[in-house]
């Protein structure tokens, strides 16, 4: 099967008007397109499509695009929120999570425009009103980031 067939069959749990209904991120700082996996209270996978339009590539760097290591990490504390707000016993509607801490990181590859950020983030902890998170991102397969992220319901 190619990878284009294999994209699309990939089940689409949370697709873009979910996610804007479920962050209050909006462009251009909406950094998830889709959720393809979600296990309540564990696990969820987000899908950023990382395209020559992004803002930040004509500064990052001229001639020479690459998607800064912050951004990466936002895509995953993105991701990570999905999981908070929408698990049973989750985040309650009327608050926001708020990344409050970034430990472990590790950046191994350039992303550039047209790759598809698949972004893994795990549940570690949860003891109200701090949530922490690991995860690791790829990019066909190759290891791009990981880290451990927590946040706080406010």
């Amino acid at each position: 099967m190619s990878e284009i067939e294999e994209k699309a069959e990939e089940t689409v749990i949370f697709g873009p008007t979910e996610i804007l209904d479920i962050l209050p991120h909006r462009f251009p700082f909406l950094m998830i397109d889709k959720v393809i996996e979600f296990e309540d209270n564990k696990r969820v996978v987000g899908i950023k499509n990382v395209t020559a339009n992004e803002p930040f590539f004509p500064g990052h760097f001229p001639g020479q695009p690459v998607m800064p290591g912050v951004m990466i990490l936002e895509a995953m504390a993105q991701t990570a929120a999905i999981l908070a707000k929408k698990s049973v016993d989750g985040v309650l509607p009327d608050k926001t999570v708020f990344l409050v801490g970034a430990t472990d990181f590790k950046w191994k590859r350039k992303v550039l425009p047209g790759d598809t950020l698949r972004i893994e983030m795990i549940s570690v902890r949860k003891r109200r009103p701090l949530w922490i998170m690991s995860g690791e991102v790829t990019v066909n397969g190759k290891f791009v980031a990981s880290g451990t992220l927590s946040a706080a319901e406010a």
